[in-house]
C-alpha cells in the first residue's frame, strides 16, 4: 500500500513538472529595441487588452537595460524577438545571424537631418552631424556619400543635448522622437533647415518585430499568434488614440522614462501616421519588397551591406 502511494506520488510530481515545464517554454519574451515610449503603443495595448492571451501566448514584455540591448536578449535566447529598423535586421543579418521579419508596423521612413541657423543640410560639406551609437543610421550615411557630402559623424545615446548647446552642425533625429525634443525647446524647424529622407528617394520602411530564423522554425505557430495579437494591438490603438495614450503613460511610468505627456501624444500620431503606406493608404503591416531591394542596393553601394539582403531572405513563407 506504501509502495502504491509512493508510485502515486511520483506520477503526480511529474505531471506537474512537465506541466510547469510546458508552461515556461510557451512564454514569449518580447524586447522593443529602446525603452518605453509610444514607438510601441501597439505592443502595450495587445498586452493591456488581452489580446495575446485570447491567441494563445503567453506574452512578458521586458524592455532593454543600459547594459543589455534587444539584440544581445535575442542571440543569448533571453528574448525571442525584438523590434528592428530594416536597415539594422540586415546588417545583423549580414554579420551572420539569421532573421526573420514576423510583422511589419513601419510603411514609412521617418528620418531627418536637422541643421542650425536655417542652414540646408545639403550645403553643408564637412558639417558635424550627430548620430546615434546604436545605430539606426544607415539611410543618412548613404544620403552622404551619395552626394558627397563628407559629414564628420559625432556618436551620441539617446537626446539633443550636443545640438542644442551648439556642439555640432546638424543632428540626425526620428519625425517622432528627437523632431519634437527640439521642438520643445523653442526651436523653429522648416524645409530651409530640415531634410526628410523619406522625401528625397530613401523611403526605407523603419521598425519590424524580429526573430531568429532558428527560433521562428521551432515556434511558427506562437510567433505567428504573437505577430496577429500585435497588429490587432496597432489597429485597436489607430482607432482609440486617448486609450493608446493612458496605456502608453502607465508604461512611460512604470520604466521611470524621462518624458512627459504631450511628447509622447506626438510620438504616437507620429507613429500611428508612419504605418500608413503612401501608396495604398492603409496600414498593411507587411514588409515591400521594393523598399527591401532598395535599402539592400544602397546598403551594397555604400559598402554598410558586404553582400545582398533579399525579400527571401527575411520572410519565411
Amino acid at each position: 500500500m506504501k509502495k502504491n502511494r509512493i508510485i502515486q506520488l511520483a506520477v503526480i510530481l511529474a505531471i506537474m513538472f512537465s506541466i510547469m515545464r510546458s508552461e515556461a517554454q510557451e512564454r514569449f519574451v518580447f524586447t522593443p529595441q529602446w525603452t518605453a515610449q509610444a514607438q510601441f503603443a501597439g505592443f502595450y495595448v495587445a498586452y493591456e487588452k488581452g489580446f495575446y492571451k485570447e491567441a494563445g501566448v503567453d506574452v512578458a514584455i521586458v524592455h532593454p537595460s543600459a547594459t543589455q540591448s534587444a539584440m544581445s536578449r535575442v542571440r543569448n535566447n533571453e528574448s525571442h524577438a525584438t523590434t528592428l529598423q530594416l536597415c539594422q535586421a540586415m546588417e545583423i543579418m549580414d554579420n551572420g545571424i539569421p532573421l526573420v521579419n514576423i510583422l511589419q508596423t513601419s510603411m514609412n521612413n521617418g528620418l531627418v537631418i536637422v541643421s542650425r541657423r536655417d542652414k540646408d543640410p545639403l550645403t553643408q560639406k564637412g558639417a558635424r552631424v550627430g548620430i546615434w551609437s546604436i545605430g539606426f543610421g544607415q539611410m543618412a550615411i548613404c544620403m552622404s556619400q551619395k552626394e558627397q557630402l563628407d559629414y564628420e559623424w559625432v556618436q551620441f545615446a539617446s537626446n539633443v543635448n550636443l545640438f542644442v548647446a551648439g556642439a555640432i552642425d546638424a543632428t540626425l533625429a526620428m519625425s517622432y522622437n528627437e523632431y519634437y525634443q527640439l521642438l520643445q525647446t523653442g526651436m523653429e524647424l522648416n524645409a530651409s533647415n530640415m531634410y526628410r529622407f523619406c522625401d528625397h528617394g530613401y523611403n526605407v520602411q523603419e521598425d519590424g518585430v524580429y526573430m531568429t530564423r532558428e527560433y521562428y522554425l521551432k515556434h511558427k505557430d506562437q510567433a505567428e499568434k504573437f505577430a496577429q495579437a500585435s497588429r490587432r494591438g496597432w489597429e485597436w490603438a489607430a482607432a482609440h488614440p486617448d486609450e493608446t495614450l493612458e496605456i502608453v503613460m502607465k508604461y512611460v511610468r512604470e520604466n521611470h522614462i524621462a518624458t512627459n505627456r504631450v511628447l509622447q501624444k506626438l510620438m504616437l500620431h507620429e507613429v500611428l501616421r508612419l504605418q500608413i503606406d503612401r501608396e495604398s493608404g492603409k496600414r498593411e503591416f507587411k514588409l515591400r519588397p521594393d523598399m527591401v531591394k532598395l535599402a539592400s542596393d544602397l546598403m551594397l553601394e555604400c559598402k554598410l551591406l558586404k553582400k545582398e539582403v533579399t525579400y527571401e531572405d527575411l520572410i519565411v513563407k
